[in-house]
């Protein structure tokens, strides 16, 4: 029997939503909509408390594998490799290509575990030399950086993956493996879509920044880390030796901090990287206080009644979860969780299989993710000195997108059912 109402749960992500809004770090924003909600929802003080703690405490094994993922994460960001990794794939492809270059770029990036925000920044100062060459909007340059992000997130080890794939206890692999149609297709969407932006709002002024960095490492040096990570995570579906995502990273982090030479610097480096991983932390443990509250009232028996009315098929109830949350929390990483310990029993009760569940689920929180009460968005902006007005005339197409990669997402693990 629910312990909540569910005028409370609603409440609790209202009063959430609206902090985040106004401002309000998202951590706090959720732990102080989900105390408010829980009591106006009758579970009392101590019951509210005893809910939102137990709520975070689900949030452990996920937040053990993202701390983890902060030392590869630091060695490809402060070493110079996602540098050099994307300079090589603009190079090759050349500036008649620069679009789908930028684009590539973004999505490898972030495929091997760089963080969105982080290869944007990585990658905005190539997009802005290539801007001011060929006279290329900032629209589309920003669009083509966003879309490689939301592309290549879905088959990465990133804390974002690693959020959707724990509610269903999900190997990172498969779920990453899974991503890799849906993301591929997000990308072409992309190269799509950026094309018909070419020409449309600022272009670059000779003022703007373009600083890439030197002393930067060569490509092979720079893509071992990530190769060794994958390659361990990878020996599960293979050979089925589980290497749990706790070793693999790091150990992928420290032979890639190795092969650069940078070895006198892992400290800084891994620092670097945990401190990047400190903010997602704090966030998952606000997303588990709100997950609880909302968990413990009726508002899962709302949405489904709601798919079954309208004569929505079971499965469904996954990217709208995954749409849903991401819209409320402007975050792939909350939005996962949240839709996931949310709504993830009712879904596999439907029949829908752990993997395919949170494949859905977690594509589906890409059509909004970058909404402006979210950090992304203001990153995204600053990267290219875009002003905010400007820069919400790219969230229809980051839509689009979107429902581009649930469409795939939808037809492999919904109609078809494919699992592995």
């Amino acid at each position: 029997m629910s312990e909540v109402t569910l005028l409370g749960a609603l409440l609790a992500l209202g009063i959430a939503i609206f902090l985040i809004i106004v401002g309000i770090p998202a951590s706090y924003s959720m732990l102080f909509g989900a105390l408010v909600g829980g009591i106006v929802g009758g579970a009392g003080l101590s019951g509210t408390l005893s809910i939102m703690v137990g709520g975070a405490s689900g949030m452990t094994s996920a937040i053990l594998r993202i701390i983890a993922a902060g030392v590869l994460a630091g060695v490809l960001m402060g070493s110079g490799a996602a540098s050099t990794i994307a300079e090589t794939i603009v190079k090759k492809l050349g500036e008649a290509n620069s679009l789908i270059a930028l684009t590539i770029s973004t999505f490898i990036l972030t495929g091997i575990g760089v963080f969105g925000d982080v290869s944007v920044l990585t990658v905005s100062p190539i997009g802005i030399q290539i801007g001011k060459k060929t006279k290329v909007s900032k629209l589309a340059i920003l669009f083509a950086m966003i879309g490689g992000v939301k592309g290549g997130q879905l088959a990465s080890p990133n804390p974002n993956t690693i959020a959707a794939a724990e509610p269903f206890n999900v190997p990172l692999t498969s779920l990453m493996l899974a991503g890799v149609i849906p993301g591929i297709a997000v990308a072409i969407a992309t190269i799509i879509l950026s094309r018909t932006l070419v020409n449309k709002g600022n272009l670059f002024g000779e003022h703007e920044e373009e600083v890439i960095l030197e002393n930067k490492p060569g490509l092979f040096a720079s893509i071992i880390g990530p190769i060794v990570s994958i390659s361990l995570l990878v020996l599960r579906p293979i050979a089925g030796i589980e290497i749990d995502p706790i070793i693999a990273l790091p150990v992928g982090g420290i032979v890639g901090c190795l092969a650069m030479g940078k070895y006198k610097d892992f400290i800084s480096l891994s620092t670097l990287g945990l401190d990047k991983m400190s903010s997602v932390v704090l966030l998952l443990l606000g997303t588990g206080t709100i997950s609880g509250i909302i968990s413990n009232s009726s508002i899962q028996e709302v949405v489904i009644g709601f798919v079954e009315h309208v004569g929505l098929p079971g499965f469904m109830l996954a990217p709208i979860a995954g749409i849903t949350m991401g819209a409320a929390t402007a975050s792939a990483t909350a939005g996962s969780s949240v839709g996931g310990n949310i709504f993830g029993e009712s879904i596999l009760a439907s029949g829908v299989a752990p993997l395919q569940a949170a494949q859905m689920i977690y594509t589906g929180t890409i059509w909004f993710d970058s909404l402006p009460h979210g950090s992304f968005f203001h990153v995204s902006c600053g990267s290219v000195n875009m002003k905010i007005k400007q820069r919400l005339k790219l969230l229809p197409y980051e839509l689009l997108i979107g429902i581009a990669g649930s469409i795939v997402s939808v037809l492999l693990y919904g109609v078809i059912g494919l699992n592995f």
